[in-house]
């Protein structure tokens, strides 16, 4: 997967932010990033301070580009530009406050054109990263919700396996009308892994078995999306099991399409995708790429405060690879 990734990317200059520009895991997927050819990063923060990290890391950064955001040539252009975007809500002062920080700078950065694609969240929540893409980069046209998915990926001798999971960490407790949006997102960034969508809108209800509020909601996007002129399958509301496991699907959603096969997972709230994707990554042995960030006019995405170098530098390829 990232070997396609790669080579598609090679030679297209694609420039990505990095908002914390000092912490030796950016550093050293930075590094191995620019000396690969692979992207163009820039660093955000003290020169100084991150050519230190960089000899202490032992990951070198001659020839990346490093920007300071309380030293930076073009301030007065930026903060005019934000004041536009904000309308209003926050003045020539709350704005010049907020660009000294990485989050909303590097944002700005690439709402400007000067970078591509942004990448955040090694110490910033990911309330942090979110909000100035929502207030600044905004929902492209046709997006009401910005939302999330997570890419599981395991490797197997019968064959690797690979599934996307929506939204499990942005929406808390989507509507029906959320989840409609969350599993057409979903399915596009599905097919960006070349997984063909089989969306599965999970309950505890397959297909009328349960009864309650929640059922209800799902019921009710599912409909929604058949009515729709898709060009993928989807199903609603499947108990995991009848999503996942053929024998179970005969007999609980036997005439179903996408029971026993899915392989795009749409969970009812923030709860159930939370945690639902990392019992696959801890229990399951997956690898899980994301939160991918969906609905935005432009690349931002968040990652783990407990990620490691190697999670940054692949989802720094995966950002990339969303323009």
């Amino acid at each position: 997967m990232f070997r396609q990734m790669i080579a598609a990317l090679k030679g297209q200059n694609r420039k990505i932010v990095f908002t914390e520009g000092t912490d030796p895991r950016i550093l050293e997927a930075a590094s191995r990033l620019y000396h690969d050819g692979v992207l163009t990063p820039i660093l955000l923060g003290n020169p100084d301070e991150i050519d230190a990290a960089s000899k202490e890391s032992g990951w070198p950064v001659e020839g990346i580009e490093k920007v300071d955001p309380l030293n930076y040539g073009e301030m007065e252009e930026m903060t005019a530009k934000m004041v536009e975007l904000r309308k209003g809500k926050m003045d020539e002062a709350a704005c010049r406050e907020a660009l000294l920080k990485s989050n909303y700078f590097g944002t700005m950065l690439v709402k400007m054109g000067k970078a591509d694609c942004l990448l955040g969240g090694a110490t910033y929540s990911t309330a942090d990263t979110v909000r100035p893409a929502l207030q600044l980069i905004k929902t492209k046209p046709g997006s009401k919700i910005v939302s999330s998915c997570f890419i599981l990926y395991r490797e197997a001798e019968s064959g690797n396996e690979m599934y996307a999971m929506g939204d499990c960490a942005i929406n808390l407790n989507p509507d029906e009308n959320e989840l409609v949006e969350i599993v057409l997102e979903t399915a596009r960034t599905a097919r960006t892994f070349s997984i063909e969508p089989k969306v599965a809108l999970l309950s505890y209800s397959s297909l009328g078995s349960g009864k309650g509020e929640s059922v209800d909601k799902v019921h009710n996007a599912a409909a929604k999306l058949k009515a729709m002129d898709l060009d993928f399958l989807v199903d609603g509301e499947l108990q995991f099991d009848a999503a996942f496991s053929p024998v179970v699907a005969k007999t609980k959603a036997p005439e179903s399409l996408v029971a026993g096969q899915a392989n795009t997972f749409i969970f009812p709230n923030i709860d159930a995708g939370n945690i639902g994707y990392k019992i696959a990554q801890r229990l399951g042995g997956f690898e899980a790429f994301g939160p991918i960030l969906q609905g935005l006019n432009a690349p931002i995405n968040d990652l783990s405060r407990g990620c490691n170098a190697e999670e940054v530098y692949k989802m720094s390829i995966i950002t990339a690879s969303l323009i």
